[in-house]
């Protein structure tokens, strides 16, 4: 693989979050029900990153709630770019892209791409991936904004940030769906669950994190983290080795147990 992890600057962490979501379902709180971390060295975590410890959680196979891209014309937006590290202001190609089960999406584009056509098509490219993904991790999508390079994902402000050179990268990996899966839960996520008393218990309950990206950012990148292997182990168990799953399942129960007791909408991921 090219990457072993999605490095400090993979998510928009500097871009303060303005989302908000509902509370937790749910009256008690979902950790300390009898798990436990089961033999871990917790000085350890068993992954690096967790975006790519299985290229087969989602695959091109599988069901998409995306329904079709439509060109939008041309406006003035800001938008986040990483190869300058920072914001920019363009006449970006729009188009709104359509999901079967939730509302619609514009998709900003670079007008480095040249046409209303181009930018089309690169909607039509990661519209369907991003209608793969779990419908609570897309919740909070309102936005997507496709430049050109190879720099890292974003996720966060209501917007998933795609490079096209680095989409390619992870494309030949296999772990397209997978980084989304990422960014999508620091985007729907993280500004209800991050820092909230339950999530905070299940992690001091753990005393382990499933990654060292997760250990060295316990705010900013524990939950994006969890959330894949998570998925994982509960809905996609044969895309894990039975090493890669005992490890997720003793370095994080807690945390699995909040997630379960937040009763997620998967769909179209799992019914």
């Amino acid at each position: 693989m090219r990457l072993t992890t999605l490095g400090a600057a993979a998510c928009l962490a500097a871009v303060p979050l303005t989302l908000g979501l509902p509370a937790a379902r749910g009256t008690d709180a979902p950790a300390g029900r009898g798990l436990a971390p089961v033999g871990w060295d917790c000085e350890a975590p068993p992954f690096d990153g967790t975006v790519f410890i299985t290229p087969a959680l989602i695959t091109p196979a599988d069901p998409s709630a995306f329904a079709g891209a439509t060109p939008a014309g041309r406006g003035s937006r800001e938008m986040f770019d990483r190869r300058v590290d920072g914001w920019i202001t363009v006449e970006a190609y729009l188009v709104r892209a359509a999901f079967a089960d939730g509302p619609d999406v514009e998709v900003q584009v670079n007008p480095e791409v040249g046409s209303a056509a181009a930018a089309l098509a690169e909607a039509r490219r990661f519209g369907p991936v991003i209608g793969q993904l779990p419908r609570a991790l897309r919740d909070g999508v309102e936005t997507v904004w496709i430049h050109r390079g190879t720099q890292p994902f974003g996720g966060g402000n209501q917007n998933l940030l795609i490079h096209t050179g680095q989409a390619d990268l992870y494309d030949a990996d296999g772990v397209l769906e997978e980084a989304l899966v990422h960014e999508a839960a620091h985007t729907s996520l993280d500004a209800a669950h991050a820092e909230a008393a339950d999530w905070t218990a299940a992690q001091q309950a753990d005393q382990c994190f499933v990654s060292t990206y997760a250990r060295d950012n316990p705010t900013r990148e524990d939950v994006a983290e969890s959330v894949l292997p998570y998925l994982a182990l509960r809905y996609r168990p044969g895309s894990l080795s039975a090493g890669d799953r005992a490890a997720v399942a003793a370095s994080m129960p807690n945390r699995i147990a909040y997630f379960d007791w937040l009763a997620l909408d998967l769909t179209p991921f799992a019914e």
